[in-house]
């Protein structure tokens, strides 16, 4: 089917293609950040409930390295701080991704039903879902 498409159509659909895998990977990152940063507060807390006397030991590599009760509380808080920014920054950038996946898509169909010119609300109310059943 691609090879019947008109230049115009053929472009929009490789944007959307590359847009799809962006979307994928941001998808991945933002769920590689989420789960670093359930760790990190679950470390946090379980910190929180210890003896500040406890001796405790962090991972260096594959070395474990004796640490102080605050510089490990430290460590954790800016970790869970740097990971919270990190997931929204990435949920920001993935709803763009998808908006535009979406605003693509809607222009494809159109162009698709006849240029553009299908008249008031040719892709208006069936939106991008519309073209999935045609």
């Amino acid at each position: 089917m691609q090879g019947n498409l008109p230049p115009e159509a053929q472009e929009k659909l490789e944007e959307l293609q590359d847009l799809q895998e962006t979307a994928q990977k941001v998808a991945a990152q933002k769920e590689q950040a989420e789960s670093s940063l359930t760790e990190s507060e679950t470390a946090l807390e379980a910190l929180d409930d210890m003896d500040e006397d406890t001796p405790m030991y962090r991972e260096v590599g594959e070395l474990l390295v004796e640490t102080e009760y605050g510089d490990a509380h430290e460590e954790l808080s800016e970790s869970v701080d740097s990971l919270e920014v990190r997931v929204e920054q990435l949920s920001k950038q993935e709803e763009r991704v998808q908006e535009q996946f979406e605003s693509l898509q809607e222009e494809l169909q159109q162009m698709l039903q006849g240029g553009g010119a299908g008249g008031p609300g040719a892709g208006g109310p069936m939106g991008p879902g519309g073209a999935g059943g045609a």
